[in-house]
């Protein structure tokens, strides 16, 4: 109730400052705005793809280095999951940006982006595994091992498939935190959404149709992964009920 008189609030403002007349949103009906716009979700899309699969392996290992019986290894893995969560994206972001160049490192506009996004998520990943895996009964690798198997060989055969299928709903719920964390790629002039929405208010000097059009895109894409993310908790509930 409070989120509609909101939005009604806002919508009404908008209308008394002609924010709502036909002249401003007719450039919204012609395909090459749409099109530009596209072409930056493609890239957000394909930052997003990168740092996902990038940060999904990652994590897995730092989960299992987290829970490793050799200390040093431990003490690294969580080490490195505990500063990983605690520095600001935007500082790593910046970490590349400039940083990075100044020692004669300078990586192109994607992974100026991608990087720190993945190293940031690796420690998300990480917890996520490692929750997964210890809310399994211990009978699933004491069981794989009876069978013979090496304690490697239970992880990744018998532990690992299962601790996924239980955290999948929170692995794409992840996901929607990273699509949103790929709209800073702006810091960078990579060609993602946000950048794209900037660009273009520039040109046609619609600031607040350009950014509610994006804003919708956005919904679209977040709010499709959040209910895939219901889907499957609600599944996962059935199933375990």
């Amino acid at each position: 109730m409070v989120l509609a008189v909101l939005l009604g609030l806002g919508l009404w403002q908008f209308a008394r400052h002609g924010q709502l007349d036909a002249a401003r949103w007719a450039p919204f009906t012609q395909w090459p705005i749409w099109k530009y716009l596209l072409v930056g979700l493609l890239g957000t899309l394909e930052a997003a793809a990168y740092v996902a699969v990038l940060s999904a392996v990652a994590g897995v290992f730092l989960a299992l280095g987290r829970l490793s019986g050799v200390r040093v290894v431990r003490w690294l893995a969580t080490g490195y999951i505990e500063i990983a969560r605690t520095l600001p994206v935007l500082l790593m972001i910046y970490v590349t940006l400039f940083a990075l160049p100044s020692v004669g490192v300078n990586l192109p506009l994607l992974w100026k982006l991608a990087l720190p996004l993945t190293v940031a998520n690796a420690a998300a990943f990480a917890e996520i595994f490692r929750a997964g895996i210890l809310s399994l009964p211990r009978g699933q690798s004491e069981a794989a091992l009876s069978l013979g198997m090496t304690r490697a060989q239970a992880m990744r055969y018998v532990v690992l498939p299962q601790a996924v299928r239980h955290v999948t709903p929170s692995l794409v719920s992840q996901l929607v935190s990273l699509l949103k964390d790929t709209s800073l790629g702006y810091v960078v002039a990579f060609t993602e959404l946000l950048y794209r929405a900037q660009v273009l208010s520039a040109y046609n000097h619609l600031l607040v149709q350009t950014f509610l059009v994006v804003t919708f895109i956005y919904l679209v894409c977040n709010g499709s992964l959040s209910f895939v993310a219901h889907r499957l908790r609600r599944s996962s509930e059935r199933t375990h009920g």
